[in-house]
């Protein structure tokens, strides 16, 4: 049945929509669903330049240090991030490295609109193993409102990640979907499947941490559905072999150079665990995002839907998660007052694998970050599983008009959803103007904000940086290396600060001017005693200032000469 059930135009509905409609459930528009990246790559066009917080701290930073060997010649510009594994973000550098800015953009949201063809291969299956299920456009459009999640939509086409490793999860859930009948046999094609799905999922896990949730949510899922006793076992171990050799694949080149360089292979974080001299002995974890109390643990989506600051840095509409919950908290009632009924119907197993995947998900999210961006794959999967709840919950032709008209309503809520940051294109995706030194191998640049780490890819890579200040947790090992690199290079010496100039280009007041150098002459009197613990300090050169860009976005920094004490 399709997902509105409707069998002529209603009232003043134009034609054209009508016809649009009745296309929509055509199997010749089926043959075009490969065409489904291209809209989000277009609107990554639309939106700009990335140039979120997260790119200017590490996101280009890092590639830009592991390509030119500047791994152990710096020590965290980038703050604690600077250690995060950069293998996914040597795509992003690299489309930026190569092609114009705009042009860059369009590849990164036409790789994030794969996301769109996984998830409808997806719906495809799970829908048609439901009884009653045959309309062609009622995956598309359960796609298309997926797509529209506040997470996936604010992150598309910039260099976040979580848009990108949602493919991982994704084609690993397809994998199992697709061959889930095999999957039930304990024999080497089944293991085989599973080592693969688990393959994929464990590159996405190694290229971003926070997938280790869907890892291990995924591999739970596989001991249910059947098969015997040998069957699941079989398929959840040659999925977890398969999520080891995934993370090797994608980052064990990483947390050996941590290994070795630093004694931590997740360096700086876990630290209470390896010593690594560097950094104090501290775990590093984010836990201000976390619900507090039994109460809001279990009312979580009713509270992070009131309050989007709970879960999120911007603002969201999150509606759709307290009408998730309700679903699950209905079908949970009706299976508990059905429970001993052998006439009850049954979800075939399709259903009751991805219900399994969502719901274990869910929990480990809540449990270790509670961040909502972690959370792209089960936004995608959101709406395909509330229209399954609904329809198992009501009579399908109340369920289907209900679920479209709770989906339209929580996407208009959604809608316009903010972003992370944008800048208006240019050619170059960013540029920094550096000063030219005779040998810049001799320079040394201390910083002590965050975040900066972006400027350092304009300078020539023999620079070296360090940070003395901020989120980094350092030793005092740490000083002692930073105070070393100072010795073994013969100088100039500066302190790298951002500043509130306004772009020349553009004409300011001069009440702004006085502004900006009010706020620029606070920097430098926060950064004093940074410096002055390290025993250098401002020198009397003073500071200049130069331009930076990021798209159009005008960027400029602070670049003071210091001295010893």
């Amino acid at each position: 049945m399709p997902l509105i059930s409707l069998s002529r135009p209603v009232g003043a509905l134009p034609a054209a929509l009508w016809r649009l409609w009745l296309l929509l459930d055509s199997p010749a528009l089926l043959r075009w669903r490969w065409l489904l990246p291209l809209p989000f790559g277009l609107l990554t066009l639309g939106f700009g330049q990335d140039d979120n917080w997260d790119f200017r701290n590490y996101h280009l930073y890092a590639p830009f240090a592991l390509v030119h060997g500047k791994v152990g010649l710096d020590l965290a510009p980038g703050a604690w991030q600077s250690y995060f594994n950069p293998t996914l973000d040597l795509l992003y550098y690299g489309l930026q490295s190569i092609l114009p800015g705009p042009l860059a953009g369009l590849v990164m949201g036409l790789l994030h609109g794969v996301n769109a063809l996984l998830l409808l291969a997806i719906a495809r299956i799970v829908l048609a193993s439901v009884p009653g299920t045959s309309s062609r456009r009622a995956p598309l459009l359960l796609t298309l409102a997926g797509c529209m999640g506040c997470a996936f939509f604010s992150q598309l086409g910039n260099s976040m990640g979580d848009n990108m490793t949602a493919l991982c999860v994704l084609g690993a859930l397809l994998i199992v979907l697709r061959h889930w009948q095999e999957l039930l046999r304990a024999d080497a094609r089944s293991v085989a499947l599973a080592l693969l799905a688990g393959l994929l999922l464990g590159a996405g896990t190694g290229l971003k941490l926070t997938n280790a949730v869907y890892a291990l949510a995924l591999c739970l899922a596989l001991l249910g559905g059947g098969g015997g006793l040998v069957a699941p076992l079989a398929r959840a171990a040659g999925f977890g072999v398969g999520v080891l050799g995934g993370i090797a694949l994608t980052a064990g080149h990483w947390y050996w150079r941590m290994w070795t360089q630093f004694g931590n292979p997740l360096f700086p974080q876990f630290n209470d665990l390896f010593k690594a001299p560097l950094a104090a002995p501290i775990g590093i974890g984010d836990t201000r995002w976390l619900p507090q109390g039994w109460t809001e643990k279990l009312l979580w989506p009713f509270v992070f839907a009131l309050n989007p600051s709970r879960v999120t840095e911007i603002r969201m509409h999150l509606w759709l998660w307290p009408l998730l919950y309700l679903a699950f908290l209905a079908l949970a009632l009706v299976w508990w007052r059905a429970r001993r009924d052998p006439a009850a119907p049954r979800w075939p197993e399709p259903v009751r694998l991805l219900l399994r995947f969502f719901v274990l998900a869910y929990l480990g999210w809540q449990l270790l970050f509670s961040i909502y961006r972690y959370l792209v794959p089960l936004e995608l999967l959101a709406p395909l599983v509330l229209w399954l709840l609904v329809d198992r919950l009501l009579a399908p032709r109340l369920a289907r008009r209900s679920v479209a008209a709770l989906l339209v309503l929580a996407v208009l809520l959604a809608l316009p959803t903010p972003h992370w940051g944008r800048a208006p294109w240019s050619r170059q995706a960013f540029s920094v103007d550096t000063p030219t030194w005779r040998q810049p191998e001799q320079v040394m640049v201390l910083t002590t904000q965050a975040p900066v780490g972006w400027y350092t890819a304009g300078f020539p890579a023999q620079v070296a940086f360090a940070s003395v200040g901020g989120s980094f947790p350092g030793s005092p090992a740490y000083d002692e290396r930073v105070r070393s690199m100072l010795r073994q290079r013969s100088g100039p010496y500066y302190l790298l600060l951002t500043s509130n100039r306004p772009d020349p280009a553009r004409p300011a007041s001069a009440a702004r001017r006085q502004a900006a150098q009010a706020e620029d002459d606070a920097a430098r009197a926060q950064a004093a005693p940074s410096l002055a613990r390290l025993g250098w300090q401002l020198a009397p050169a003073g500071c200049e200032v130069r331009a930076a860009y990021i798209g159009r976005n005008h960027n400029p920094y602070q670049l003071c000469a210091i001295m010893p004490q």
